[in-house]
């Protein structure tokens, strides 16, 4: 059997790292061709050489000497810098891994649209700050779109064989984050190590962050619009803390089907990196009988301000996306950095969101990072004039 020849975009993050280890479980089912980080060159090199990678890219290029000092003595290849990175993602593969976090990944993955029979895609901005321009790429360029995110990754399987007309309802579940049961006053002041102790996943600062507000899951909604062809109308979000059920679809029969598994990461990763075969994995055994019972309530957008505002930016179309996510980045890195306090993410957004007149959305990646620049100026405005309430 031919090895399956991968690109890893973003393989230094939490999820790369995930990538890491299924591929490094089934070594003979696939051959790393490039894999791209962003500044931590010991890291990147140590990966390349773990997978045999042939070409190590790092964004970063002030630490392209590093990475190839690093990787002294192989026959690694290594480039720095935007266009290294582009050349990776432009490398023909059976399968592009899009894993690079913000839209730092937005240039990346539309390269490697070009060049890629399928595409894994784990970067939210793609299709929030440029849906409709990378949809009607990747139709153009007839690459499969694999979703990885566990929750699309469960509607992915459910939708197996369905038609999308037939689709009711399409639900995301939301483990409701660390303040699920807080109420609304404390949720405002919670701390920093508060919102960061998320109850069931390991993921990086940012997404940590959007789970606590909700807003990741106001994300994933505009995703599933475009990933799926689905009306923002039946698209809906169901709290579940034990993250046991990750999606589901209700058809027009009244028939529901659901994508169950244990919160770990590397199944869907598996899922997108076999298909459309199985490849076996060593995860906890999902045991109904042992968990006893499963919770599930409707989101309270009062207490989590940030869901409602992405919803309203769905219904909206448009720029709307691009903005709610450019100013929701800037926030988030304004309450890790101790700036503004956990509600002032969503007030920040809030104002942006008014203060930017509404334009069509964006044709092209590069029309969607000149709205996302904008929109990132306007929120470090508003929060360094504490015109959001913020502080």
């Amino acid at each position: 059997m031919n090895r399956k020849r991968l690109v890893i975009l973003g393989a230094t993050g939490s999820i790369g790292r995930s990538v890491a280890d299924v591929v490094g479980a089934h070594r003979d089912a696939f051959e790393v061709l490039a894999i791209v980080g962003g500044s931590d060159a010991n890291a990147l090199a140590s990966m390349a050489r773990e997978l045999g990678a042939s070409f190590a890219a790092i964004a970063d290029e002030g630490q392209g000497a590093a990475l190839g000092e690093a990787l002294a003595g192989t026959s690694i290849k290594s480039g720095a810098g935007e266009q290294a990175v582009l050349d990776a993602a432009r490398m023909p593969c059976d399968l592009a891994i899009a894993a690079i976090v913000g839209t730092a990944g937005l240039k990346p993955a539309f390269a490697a649209l070009a060049a890629a029979s399928s595409l894994a895609l784990a970067n939210k901005e793609c299709l929030v700050s440029a849906g409709a321009a990378f949809m009607a790429e990747a139709r153009r360029r007839n690459v499969t779109l694999l979703p990885m995110d566990s929750e699309h990754n469960a509607i992915h399987q459910a939708l197996a064989g369905h038609r999308v007309e037939d689709i009711e309802t399409m639900t995301l579940t939301a483990s409701g984050g660390p303040f699920r049961n807080w109420d609304a006053d404390a949720i405002r002041v919670a701390r920093r190590d508060q919102a960061l102790a998320h109850p069931n996943w390991s993921m990086g600062r940012k997404i940590t962050i959007d789970s606590a507000s909700m807003m990741n899951k106001g994300l994933e909604l505009i995703e599933a619009h475009h990933l799926f062809r689905v009306d923002p109308a039946r698209l809906d979000v169901v709290v579940h803390p034990q993250s046991i059920v990750h999606g589901m679809v209700s058809f027009a029969d009244g028939a529901v089907v659901a994508g169950l598994a244990c919160p770990d990461m590397r199944v869907p990763i598996a899922h997108c990196l076999a298909y459309p075969a199985r490849i076996p994995l060593k995860t906890k055994r999902l045991d109904l009988a042992a968990l006893g019972q499963l919770e599930f309530s409707a989101p309270d957008e009062i207490r989590f301000p940030c869901l409602r505002l992405a919803r309203a930016a769905l219904r909206a179309g448009g720029d709307r996306p691009t903005v709610l996510n450019a100013a929701n980045e800037i926030a988030v890195a304004a309450f890790l950095e101790g700036a503004i306090a956990f509600g002032g993410i969503g007030d920040v957004v809030a104002a942006i969101l008014d203060l930017m007149p509404q334009a069509g959305a964006p044709a092209s990646v590069e029309a969607a990072l000149a709205i996302d620049n904008e929109a990132r100026l306007a929120a470090r405005r508003v929060i360094q004039s504490g015109l959001s309430s913020a502080q």
